[in-house]
């Protein structure tokens, strides 16, 4: 019945005319603690200055401790990119865990061989296995039991690219435990706009995800407000190539999914 209460309270908070208030995320949202464990992966010395630059808009210490990320896990990254969060997965999960790191061709081809490739050959990266497959059936078949599996802000181009997002979910269900997460943080659209951002904005609607997530057979356990901004007019791009200043300031959900 709680579960129920909270899907309901989501789908009733994202189709509201005005951006999430404060008091609604605050109500909404579970604090988020970071153990030591994992401020001291987003602290290593040996991190790329690049990579640290990114850290004041993408929070990764308290994406890893919302979604419960530990040593010895079995997790995977959809649409990994350059790989930014597939090493703090890879050096969170440690020598005894692994990483599945998923890039489709599209990605591959207009911008992440080069990054992804030049990272894959770090040592930090030994514990992380290269997936070059499209996102409809995203994992293959040796990442299966996982842990968790990441989608961070990237969910949205599944749209403009036409992936069959009920497949993708569906295979992400399978291929976790259960109890397995599937980690989703995207940027949220206006309310009623469902998909109609994804390609323009780069935004989807947080209830028209919730819906399409749930579909495949999850139960939604989690969210988190640390990406919360209700000042956010969610009229404009949050593209990383064209929000330039504004990166890293979008209004975004960061919602736990689980297999039961």
């Amino acid at each position: 019945m709680r579960s129920l209460v909270a899907v309901l309270f989501v789908l009733a908070s994202c189709a509201s005319a005005t951006p999430h208030t404060t008091t609604a995320a605050a109500a909404a949202a579970a604090a988020v603690s970071v153990p030591d464990a994992l401020r001291a992966v987003v602290d290593a010395p040996d991190r790329s200055a690049a990579d640290r630059a990114l850290d004041a808009g993408r929070h990764p210490a308290e994406t890893l401790a919302f979604f419960g990320v530990r040593p010895g896990q079995r997790v995977a990254e959809l649409f990994a990119g350059g790989g930014y969060t597939a090493e703090l997965l890879a050096r969170a999960v440690g020598p005894d865990g692994r990483v599945f790191g998923q890039n489709n061709r599209f990605a591959l081809e207009r911008f992440a061989e080069a990054p992804w490739s030049a990272r894959l050959a770090t040592p930090a990266m030994r514990n992380v296995t290269r997936v070059d497959r499209e996102l409809d059936a995203p994992l293959p078949p040796e990442a299966s039991h996982l842990d968790a599996v990441f989608f961070l802000l990237s969910y949205h181009d599944t749209v403009w690219m036409q992936t069959d997002r009920a497949a993708m979910n569906r295979a992400v269900f399978q291929a976790l435990r259960p109890g397995g997460v599937y980690a989703i943080i995207d940027h949220n659209a206006a309310a009623g706009h469902g998909v109609a951002d994804a390609q323009t904005l780069h935004r989807i609607e947080q209830s028209t995800l919730v819906a399409e997530v749930l579909a495949a057979g999850f139960r939604l356990d989690g969210e988190a407000d640390f990406m919360r901004n209700p000042a956010d007019a969610r009229d404009w791009s949050a593209s990383p190539r064209t929000a330039a200043e504004r990166r890293g300031t979008s209004d975004r959900f960061v919602l736990r999914f689980v297999r039961p």
